[in-house]
C-alpha cells in the first residue's frame, strides 16, 4: 500500500472547464452518481488523472456532501480522508450533512462527522433520506461537528 497523498496528489476546487471529467470518473466508477454544474465540487488528482472527488449541495443555510468516490486503485489509502481534510473550509461555510453508507462511516468519522439522528436533519433533507431507504439504501445520517 502506497500512501499517495502526501507525494503525488493535489486538492483543490474544480475549474468548471474541468466538469465533464467528473462525470466520466463517476460513469467508469459509480455510474449512479452525476454531478450538477450548481455543485461545489472538490477533487484529488495525480500529475495525469481525477482520482478522487466530493460534491456539495448548497441549501440557504445548510449543505449536503455527496458523491465522493475515490477510484478503485487508490481506496484504502487515505485519499478520501486527505480530500475531506483539504476542502474544510467548504465544510466549515455552513451546516454540512451527509449521508454515510454504513462501511464509511469511521471514514467520516475520522474526518469530523458524528452521526446524528434523522429529525436533526433540514426537512428536505429528511425527506431525501426518506426517499433513499424507500428505495432499499441503508444510509447513516452525519453531520460535520469538528472539534
Amino acid at each position: 500500500m502506497t500512501d499517495f497523498t502526501k507525494t503525488t496528489l493535489s486538492f483543490h476546487p474544480l475549474k468548471p472547464i474541468r466538469f465533464p471529467l467528473i462525470n466520466r470518473l463517476y460513469k467508469a466508477h459509480y455510474p449512479a452518481g452525476k454531478a450538477k454544474r450548481d455543485e461545489i465540487i472538490w477533487i484529488g488528482e495525480t500529475t495525469s488523472e481525477i482520482v478522487t472527488v466530493v460534491r456539495f449541495q448548497l441549501s440557504d443555510d445548510h449543505q449536503l456532501l455527496t458523491g465522493m468516490l475515490v477510484a478503485p486503485t487508490f481506496r484504502q489509502q487515505g485519499v478520501g480522508l486527505a480530500l475531506l481534510e483539504a476542502c474544510r473550509t467548504q465544510l466549515l461555510s455552513r451546516r454540512c450533512f451527509c449521508f454515510a453508507f454504513s462501511h464509511l462511516e469511521p471514514l467520516y468519522q475520522k474526518a469530523g462527522f458524528i452521526v446524528i439522528d434523522e429529525v436533526r436533519l433540514p426537512a428536505s433533507l429528511a425527506n431525501r433520506l426518506q426517499r433513499y431507504r424507500s428505495a432499499g439504501k441503508s444510509l447513516i445520517p452525519m453531520q460535520y461537528s469538528p472539534n
